[in-house]
């Protein structure tokens, strides 16, 4: 039996522009999703889903199975627990040759489902290094995040970018623009202070949407060649530790993704209290549509400001991860 852990992430800027060849720059937070997996003497997959901020369920199924079992659950919840950790599992059986290989596979996660902090590629990363170390197979860094990548891309029908899946397995700050991904060096403390309204957005339907935009409407695409923009700007400025230009950079991010039509009244209000909270910058992140804001504040005036924002569930602080994927036991 091993665990393995992974980090959940935020993006300071590029999420959505990513998929489209721009440049992104998310950040390994420390809120991690574990996973056990334990061998079976079959070839089944049994999952086990806890404390992903819904009511957890176990499921038992054939590995090559391609229907839905009949469970009482969430659709997010399910995919969570069927469609990544099967996708995640077929690739340590093709990373260790040990195609009838079954698990019991154990989900325990702090990181919120759908609310753009990185829950699918944490966990999609964690459980391909502990399915693969229980086969005997260890695979570096850079391996799971490639095969985490086609995980994400097999279920979200080929609209995934490798920015989730690299920041989880590496972590710390990334850079990624297409298939050029690499760690940022010498990153400044960043502040993260983040906002969640306890909702999820559907990933694919708000990709869809901004697809639809980017192909209708020229001014669409210019949008999103202008976060890209941002994005390039905002590396120097983290390079630079200059916070304050990270935080208006932020703001400008924001602006364009609501324009994008990725926000929601939620994710606005959070993002104007933390501004009036006195945040150096904030924005939503990941696909948007309801989920969490991240702000940098060095002190705790954005916290003071969600935690009476009509909407926001929860609001806490997130230190920058530097540990990417990791073996727990």
């Amino acid at each position: 039996m091993v665990t393995s852990s992974a980090p959940g992430k935020v993006y300071l800027f590029g999420e959505h522009a990513v998929v489209y060849g721009e440049p992104a720059v998310p950040c390994a937070i420390e809120r991690r999703a574990r996973i056990t997996a334990e061998r079976r003497g079959d070839d089944r997959l049994r999952v086990n889903a806890t404390d992903l901020t819904l009511d957890g369920f176990t499921v038992e199924y054939d590995g090559d199975a391609t229907g839905t079992p009949d469970v009482d659950v969430a659709e997010p919840l399910l995919e969570e627990g069927m469609g990544y950790v099967n996708e995640a599992i077929e690739q340590a059986r093709d990373a260790a040759d040990a195609p009838d290989a079954g698990f019991d596979v154990t989900i325990e996660s702090s990181i919120p489902l759908g609310a753009g902090l990185g829950s699918s590629a944490a966990v999609v990363t964690a459980a391909i290094d502990a399915a693969t170390r229980e086969l005997g197979v260890e695979l570096d860094a850079a391996e799971i995040a490639d095969r985490a990548y086609h995980v994400e891309y097999e279920v979200q029908d080929g609209q995934a970018s490798r920015a989730d899946t690299f920041c989880s397995a590496m972590g710390g700050a990334v850079r990624v623009e297409s298939d050029d991904c690499r760690r940022i060096d010498d990153v400044p403390n960043l502040p993260f202070v983040i906002g969640y309204d306890g909702g999820s957005g559907d990933t694919g339907a708000l990709v869809a949407g901004v697809r639809d935009l980017r192909e209708e409407y020229d001014f669409a695409a210019d949008t999103v060649g202008a976060i890209g923009d941002i994005v390039r700007q905002g590396e120097q400025a983290l390079k630079a530790g200059d916070l304050e230009e990270l935080g208006e950079l932020m703001d400008f991010n924001h602006g364009l993704l609501s324009a994008l039509g990725v926000s929601s009244r939620t994710l606005d209000a959070m993002v104007w209290a933390a501004r009036e909270g006195d945040a150096l910058g904030a924005k939503l992140t990941g696909a948007g549509g309801g989920g969490c804001i991240v702000a940098l504040d060095p002190d705790d005036g954005t916290e003071t400001a969600l935690r009476y924002t009509q909407g926001c569930e929860s609001v806490f602080r997130a230190e920058l991860d530097t540990e990417g994927v990791r073996v727990e036991s």
